[in-house]
């Protein structure tokens, strides 16, 4: 469940999102994410006006304090918000505080309209590619515990540290962002844990196909397809119910698909966290 809108107007903000999390917590759901981004960018706002946009990694933060069990992260990060020891320690400080639940989403960035109106750097896209992979490599480097110089072509860091490490595992999931089959996917096969597609009305081919890239760049450095997850992004109908959407599942289950990304249109309402949750033993049912 991907939250993009935060413009509630039926109460506080804050109350809001704390029942909104804790309905999807309670409800089964796998993963909440929310959008980093600094002005609302939500595909499919509702109302004029709605405008209220949160940061992403404080609002982490304090969905990880209300919910016990779901996993947390971004869909996506822009890799030119933060540098990259300040985002790794971001995402590590929400692990090692939700005992465990981060997830680490990252992309290259594309909101030039964004970056201008808010001061943000958002160099050439090459640039930003570039940028993305040092990124990971810092990541990786950071959780592995590894405190040699990091010399790249963008960053430099003398003594990269991480300390709490993530709890239970040798790093949060790495999602990247994108579906770029120059840029994107040989980033998802070298480094990512999980993949982000999208569901795109023509019967599944865009997903067949963009899978069957990603096969076949694992394939071309030897690391197993299977060891990478397949998330789709999808958004759930004004009227749809449980049943059609696990309906819908099914065909994303047929195509590959490991997880579904839902967002819905406007904020998220109490009786679409709900549809969602009557679906979760459907869907379970397809795996």
């Amino acid at each position: 469940m991907s939250v993009t809108n935060f413009s509630w107007r039926d109460g506080a903000l804050a109350t809001r999102l704390a029942e909104i999390a804790r309905a999807a917590d309670d409800g089964g759901l796998d993963g909440l994410w929310v959008a980093d981004h600094l002005l609302q960018a939500d595909p499919y706002g509702a109302r004029p006006g709605e405008t209220e946009m949160l940061e992403a990694y404080t609002t982490l933060g304090y969905l990880a304090a209300v919910t016990s069990r779901i996993q947390l992260g971004t869909l996506v990060t822009g890799v030119t918000f933060r540098p990259p020891a300040l985002l790794v320690k971001a995402v590590t400080t929400l692990d090692v505080l939700s005992g465990g639940r981060a997830m680490f989403g990252v992309g290259a960035g594309y909101q030039a309209e964004e970056a201008a109106a808010m001061g943000l750097p958002l160099g050439p896209v090459g640039e930003r590619f570039d940028r993305l992979e040092e990124t990971l490599q810092i990541a990786l480097q950071m959780w592995a515990g590894d405190e040699t110089p990091f010399h790249g072509t963008h960053y430099q860091l003398e003594k990269p540290q991480s300390s709490p490490a993530p709890i239970g595992r040798a790093h949060p999931p790495i999602l990247i962002g994108g579906t770029g089959e120059k840029r994107t996917l040989p980033l998802v096969a070298r480094y990512g844990d999980l993949c982000n597609v999208f569901d795109i009305p023509d019967g599944g081919a865009t997903v067949r196909h963009k899978l069957d890239v990603l096969r076949g760049l694992c394939a071309e450095i030897g690391r197993p397809y299977d060891e990478i997850e397949k998330m789709i992004a999808t958004r759930l109908g004004p009227d749809e119910t449980a049943d059609a959407f696990v309906e819908r599942c099914s065909a994303f289950v047929e195509l590959g698909v490991d997880h579904v990304g839902v967002i819905t249109t406007g904020p998220w309402t109490d009786a679409a966290v709900a549809t969602l949750a009557e679906a979760v033993p459907g869907i379970a049912a397809l795996k």
